[in-house]
């Protein structure tokens, strides 16, 4: 299956559609991304789409809901999950300030947690 991100205002992702890649196929039997957009446009009327990859093999995220669509990186970002995180330009993913701390040693219970406030990584018992 390919999967196309509508695209609302500011470049938010609205939904994600399915389509059969055998829809996508030209006569060729390639698949081109612009069948897949007309064929949506008609079934749901005139939107932007744009296809996104489960895999993260283009575009560098698969799209969820209210993720960006970010033109000039070519990418799908996640909203920003706090102020203090940056973003790695070449996966266009959030990351912490600090490194989150492995598992080793944890206990099945347990898992790192960032708190905000303090900067840092939380030991958490779930």
């Amino acid at each position: 299956m390919a999967h196309f991100a509508k695209i609302g205002l500011n470049s938010k992702v609205i939904t994600v559609h399915c389509v059969n890649n055998e829809v996508l196929k030209d006569s060729n039997g390639v698949e081109q991304e612009n069948i897949g957009i007309e064929f949506l446009n008609k079934l749901h009327g005139e939107s932007i789409w744009i296809q996104t990859s489960y895999n993260g093999n283009f575009r560098k995220n698969f799209a969820g809901i209210d993720y960006t669509y970010d033109e000039d990186r070519n990418a799908f970002i996640a909203p920003k999950p706090f102020n203090s995180w940056i973003l790695n330009e070449s996966t266009c993913r959030w990351e912490a300030p600090i490194p989150k701390p492995n598992k080793d040693g944890l206990e099945v219970n347990q898992s790192w947690n960032w708190n905000e406030t303090n900067q840092s990584w939380d030991l958490t018992n779930i």
